[in-house]
């Protein structure tokens, strides 16, 4: 039996440690104790891409913005789906990942970085995200757990009533918001719907085979039409404390911070 092979360590925000390891042909990236992602279990990264491009593939000049480089997985199925005019902007927070894709990942996904068609951001998404109108197809974010930050507080507030509301505005008239997430959340789903979207969660296998277990993803839009079919179409709850009723009305506060 081969070893696991421990490849590189970071520390990362939050005083925490992201290590990649190799076993056989199979890489794994652990954060501070916990599975962040598998080589082998990256089906619902593919699922990512296939949901929230559903309402432009195979159209020309489609813009898209993917926020999480992950092992590559969302990117090379993006570039699948969309023609030679297209672009993507991809943003990875953290240069590690990006070193580790050129160096160790990007035979994955037969270096999907290296496509013409991709502009690399090392930066926040959402720095990107605040400074742009009416500029993408589709946004696709694979930040970190999903609205539960795991490897950095400072995700959160992408997915704040703030966030949200700035992916609207980045967002072209026909756009969606694609959400990858490793649970449910049916607040974050109020959240969104507060923020003008239609959305419906999907529940999609995290590898193939038997017994696979289950990631979600969320595609949102203000025009339902848009949505691919499937999924579960989400509808609000009272709940009986919203902590997004909180963010709502301090609007210039955590989101304003750097």
């Amino acid at each position: 039996m081969k070893p696991r092979i421990k490849l590189a360590t970071m520390v990362i925000p939050d005083h925490g440690e992201m290590i990649l390891y190799q076993h056989d042909h199979d890489f794994t990236i652990i954060v501070n104790g916990h599975n962040l992602m598998h080589s082998r279990r990256h089906e619902s990264e593919l699922e990512l891409a296939r949901l929230g491009c559903a309402h432009v593939t195979g159209q020309p000049d489609i813009s898209v913005l993917i926020g999480g480089l992950g092992m590559g997985y969302t990117l090379r199925q993006t570039l699948k789906l969309l023609d030679s005019r297209s672009k993507i902007i991809m943003s990875e927070l953290m240069p590690c990942i990006v070193e580790w894709n050129h160096k160790f990942l990007g035979k994955l996904n037969h270096q999907p970085l290296h496509d013409p068609r991709v502009d690399l951001k090392v930066t926040n998404v959402i720095d990107i995200i605040t400074h742009s109108k009416n500029k993408f197809d589709t946004i696709l974010l694979d930040i970190d757990n999903g609205p539960e930050a795991l490897s950095s507080t400072q995700n959160s507030r992408l997915y704040s009533y703030q966030g949200i509301l700035a992916c609207k505005t980045a967002l072209r008239k026909k756009g969606c918001l694609a959400v990858w997430s490793a649970k449910p959340d049916k607040e974050f789903e109020n959240l969104v719907m507060d923020c003008g979207f239609h959305i419906h969660r999907y529940r999609v296998p995290a590898h193939r085979g038997k017994n696979a277990s289950s990631h979600f993803i969320w595609i949102a839009s203000e025009n339902i039409k848009n949505i691919p079919p499937g999924g579960s179409e989400s509808h609000k709850q009272k709940l009986k404390k919203n902590k997004w009723q909180d963010q709502k009305k301090t609007k210039q506060t955590v989101w304003k911070q750097s």
